[in-house]
């Protein structure tokens, strides 16, 4: 599709899809910018395509949709404090304590602590999935394990 019928259409058409998008989702713009470019990356235009991009809007819209209830889903799932812990206490640490520890880092020390101790990573693998070097991870991990031994109140064990 040439660049004027393209624009034309943007015009005519781009706050009717936005409105008819936002019955299912909660960004019908972007919904909407991408049936346009969609539609510009057909070898060969539609027969009808406001009929075409009101058709790709809806669907795109629906299965976004799905996607934020699953996301939402996900996320109240993954906040549940039962997450972290399987026992009330461990080794006579309070399990609910450790929690609000572990809840009280800052972001890019919780994610190097839960890598590392609950998925099981090794430093290298943690630098690599959170995007920072070794010696970056190394620093956030000993400083994560500080704090909440300080939070804990746990003293470093003796070697």
């Amino acid at each position: 599709m040439t660049a004027m019928p393209l624009a034309k259409l943007i015009d005519d058409n781009a706050a009717a899809l936005t409105l008819y998008a936002r019955q299912w989702c909660a960004s019908p713009e972007d919904v909407v910018q991408a049936a346009f470019c969609k539609l510009a990356a057909q070898r060969t235009p539609p027969n009808d395509p406001a009929a075409w991009l009101f058709r790709v809007v809806r669907n795109a819209a629906i299965d976004w949709s799905k996607a934020e209830r699953r996301r939402a889903k996900r996320e109240r799932t993954a906040s549940k404090p039962v997450g972290w812990f399987a026992e009330a206490s461990i080794d006579g640490l309070d399990a609910n304590a450790a929690i609000r520890a572990l809840d009280s880092l800052l972001p890019e020390l919780r994610e190097v602590i839960v890598a590392r101790l609950w998925g099981g990573l090794t430093l290298e693998q943690v630098s690599l999935a959170v995007g920072c070097s070794l010696s970056t991870a190394h620093r956030r991990y000993e400083a994560g394990i500080v704090a909440l031994r300080e939070r804990l109140g746990v003293e470093c064990p003796k070697t």
